[in-house]
């Protein structure tokens, strides 16, 4: 498939010559990140937007899902990304993606980085670092865990990720509270969110988040796309590599890992845990509505994980998931009041 992929770069190519040769130029989108007491991973793509029509409160008006795909990316830019008062050069990769890692000595909690690109005005970046002494931390799929995508439909998931208005997606019940009662007893527990969605789509994310109410965490997505080897990156590869990668970087910290029946959420957690047995805290897995798994193709076969050595719950919503996670003790009870 390395035609495919030069294909594509060429494509880009040119798209981003025709927005220079109109006037417009590049800047960076940023993500939030994350890092420890010593180093920062920065995120961020380089893009060349579409313009935007927006209403006299300067809110974009009804922003479509295929808007998010319009944007040039640029491809190896130079960003100039500022932490801590020292500024570092870095490149973006052929898809304008920054993710870098960068030494830093920053205090626990959320700090702010700039990035910039060719003299444009510095973004703020957000960064959530984790403090030496923690040790619990969340990391939660996306798609049809938190938000309803319906990502394993064909059909549905093209509607929904480049027609449907961003307002009308709608999250999955009652796990914004589960995720933010986790957050809330444990404070400085780290978030992070872990999916195969595009990057494309991360600041339609970030702006569900805060909508919903969902606690701010790193957005792991990745680049849609074709490789020197296959159509499509692979989506399983992603989110095993970053957890292996998150294994590495916080060793002290057990996870809590959520996510869903729908796709292959179960067999990577389930690899994760007989690989790191040690830093794993629990395993919560949503199941898709009858609705949901029919129009996906059926549900993943749940293995029999009474062998984990961790608990391993399942549950139809954030509500149900939260009562299996208080009996297991990885959520506190909160007594009766009455």
């Amino acid at each position: 498939m390395l035609w495919l992929a030069r294909l594509e770069y060429r494509f880009h190519a040119w798209r981003e010559n025709r927005a220079r040769a109109r006037g417009r130029r590049p800047t960076v989108a940023a993500f939030p990140g994350y890092g420890s007491t010593e180093w920062v991973r920065v995120l961020g793509r380089v893009l060349i937007p579409p313009k935007q029509k927006t209403r006299e409160r300067g809110d974009y008006a009804g922003v479509r899902g295929w808007r998010s795909f319009a944007s040039v990316p640029v491809a190896h830019a130079s960003v100039t990304v500022e932490v801590d008062g020292v500024s570092h050069e870095v490149a973006a990769d052929r898809g304008g993606v920054v993710d870098i890692v960068l030494p830093a000595s920053l205090p626990a909690g959320w700090q702010t980085v700039t990035m910039s690109v060719e003299g444009s005005e510095p973004v703020e970046a957000r960064v959530f670092i984790v403090a030496d002494d923690v040790r619990f931390g969340v990391i939660s799929d996306i798609d049809d865990t938190v938000m309803v995508t319906a990502l394993p439909r064909p059909f549905l998931a093209a509607w929904n990720s480049f027609v449907l208005n961003e307002h009308a997606r709608q999250p999955v019940p009652g796990m914004a509270v589960l995720l933010e009662r986790l957050m809330r007893d444990n404070p400085g527990a780290p978030i992070l969110y872990l999916s195969t969605g595009a990057w494309n789509v991360a600041p339609t994310l970030v702006r569900f988040q805060r909508r919903h109410l969902f606690p701010s965490g790193a957005l792991l997505l990745t680049d849609w796309g074709p490789t020197h080897d296959r159509w499509f990156r692979s989506g399983k590869d992603h989110k095993t590599e970053n957890l292996r990668r998150l294994a590495r970087e916080f060793p002290q910290i057990d996870w809590l890992l959520v996510g869903d029946d729908g796709q292959h959420d179960d067999a990577i957690y389930t690899a994760f845990t007989v690989e790191h047995p040690d830093q794993v805290a629990a395993v919560a897995i949503r199941r898709l509505t009858p609705a949901e798994a029919i129009l996906a193709g059926g549900r993943t076969t749940v293995d029999d994980h009474t062998a984990a050595g961790v608990p391993w719950v399942t549950g139809d919503d954030g509500a149900d998931l939260l009562e299996r996670l208080t009996d297991v003790a990885v959520v506190r009870d909160v007594p009766d009041p009455s």
